[in-house]
């Protein structure tokens, strides 16, 4: 542990290896019982739009967060996992004519090969070398998603088939929120299992330091690889739902642009935890539709509420909160 780690935060910690996963039961329950009662609020397919828009984005985070809060391995390139794994299924589906329940499964193992392939490499680097590596991984797949026009349809993109599932295409807002709010939740539940276990253990040694968790036998490379890849599937799970609940993809998916709001969604949240990364989601894809009123203020309102939640809330939403909780 970190000597800049706190009594508290490692009373903290250990106190949640104890407790494990049951402690975690309550918290799944009540996620779930919100997933199934929100509905009831909306009024209008927007409503459901959002709401499929937050989910989306929760799952990415929820990966990127244990590659970034747990591991500490900056990646600014993830946004590249989530337009692939969108890409694969449509252009399996549209131009080899495979059915969706393989084209969008084979898609997401690519994408784990793939995050495999290129993480051996680039994880032996640290720091901000290892964010300018993300970051070329992140551009060159903008780029040939744009210049392989017959493939993909260039910068216009292309149309993605909808999902079927038994013969039945699953379209309209209620099929797919109910599809996204059921793999958020199996997000969360396997992300948190993930962190009580052993290798949430090791994850947590390496971003408190390196040197000393491979000093009492945990195998870094070999460690963050892994979470490399398991974070590259959360993105291709969410990329390829996006893909074929809009019916259209672009190569915007994979811009730097993305890649960045991903990562403020994570630290807006709180990094280290799962729950943060849930909440940095909803409220930074929510933002922007409240502030649209505002017009030609909006962004400068938005950075001002960033800036403001990281001079107040250093730590992020969720675990700043939870601190000042447990104070007193």
């Amino acid at each position: 542990m970190p000597a800049a780690a706190s009594v508290s935060d490692r009373r903290a910690t250990a106190a949640g290896e104890r407790r494990g996963v049951p402690a975690r039961a309550p918290q799944l329950a009540l996620l779930a019982a919100v997933l199934a009662l929100l509905p009831l609020g909306f009024a209008n397919n927007y409503f459901y739009e959002v709401a499929i828009l937050v989910a989306l984005n929760a799952i990415v985070c929820i990966g990127l967060n244990l590659l970034i809060g747990y591991a500490g391995q900056i990646s600014l390139g993830h946004a590249a996992f989530y337009a692939l794994g969108g890409y694969g299924s449509a252009i399996a589906a549209t131009r080899w004519g495979w059915p969706v329940w393989l084209s969008l499964p084979a898609a997401v193992v690519a994408m784990g090969v793939l995050a495999w392939a290129v993480g051996r490499p680039t994880l032996r680097l640290k720091g901000h070398t290892l964010a300018m590596a993300t970051l070329g991984l992140g551009v060159i797949v903008s780029i040939v998603l744009v210049n392989e026009d017959r493939l993909t349809g260039g910068p216009d993109g292309m149309t993605v088939p909808p999902l079927v599932i038994a013969g039945r295409a699953l379209q309209g807002e209620p099929t797919w929120y109910a599809i996204v709010a059921v793999v958020l939740w199996l997000a969360v539940w396997l992300a948190g299992n993930l962190i009580d276990s052993p290798v949430g253990r090791a994850l947590r040694a390496l971003h408190g330091s390196e040197v000393a968790a491979q000093t009492l036998g945990v195998d870094s490379a070999r460690w963050k690889l892994r979470i490399f890849v398991i974070s590259a599937l959360f993105a291709a799970i969410a990329g390829a739902l996006t893909a074929h609940y809009a019916g259209f993809i672009t190569p915007a998916k994979a811009s730097f642009l993305h890649s960045v709001e991903l990562v403020i969604m994570v630290v807006f949240g709180g990094m280290a935890s799962i729950w943060g990364a849930v909440i940095g989601a909803a409220v930074l894809t929510l933002l922007p539709q409240l502030l649209t009123v505002l017009k030609d203020y909006e962004m400068m309102v938005f950075g001002a509420v960033l800036v403001a939640t990281m001079v107040f809330f250093p730590r992020g939403i969720v675990p700043t909160l939870a601190r000042l909780v447990a104070k007193d």
